[in-house]
């Protein structure tokens, strides 16, 4: 059964950081392409970073100098350190894979950013 559990959100003040993590259990982690998505109020879920099995990263614009995605495959843990916090980054943070083409996803963290 494959499992994503995120952990790490929490609320910041603009300008400051967090790092949201995400277990996964349950698949090979270490093949599987990971990404982080984010949905906020009234939007929807938008891509903000991916990275493969070779730690090719790929980010939206909106967050790219700001926010690094990482993974350990030792510890089937996938990070997204997030820097230079702006209240439009104020959403839910969810982790991503998808298997045999079907996506799955945890249950998300919420960041929120105040101004």
């Amino acid at each position: 059964q494959v499992q994503l559990v995120e952990t790490g959100g929490g609320l910041v003040q603009a300008g400051g950081s967090l790092r949201p993590s995400c277990a996964g259990s349950g698949y090979i982690f270490s093949i599987s392409l990971m990404g982080w998505y984010r949905q906020a109020p009234g939007k929807q879920r938008e891509l903000v970073a991916t990275i493969s099995t070779y730690n090719t990263k790929n980010c939206a614009d909106s967050v790219r100098g700001r926010f690094t995605i990482s993974r350990d495959n030792a510890k089937n843990m996938v990070y997204l350190q997030m820097n230079s916090l702006e209240p439009e980054d104020t959403a839910v943070y969810y982790c991503q894979t998808n298997i045999r083409g079907y996506d799955y996803w945890g249950q998300g963290t919420q960041v929120t950013v105040s101004s």
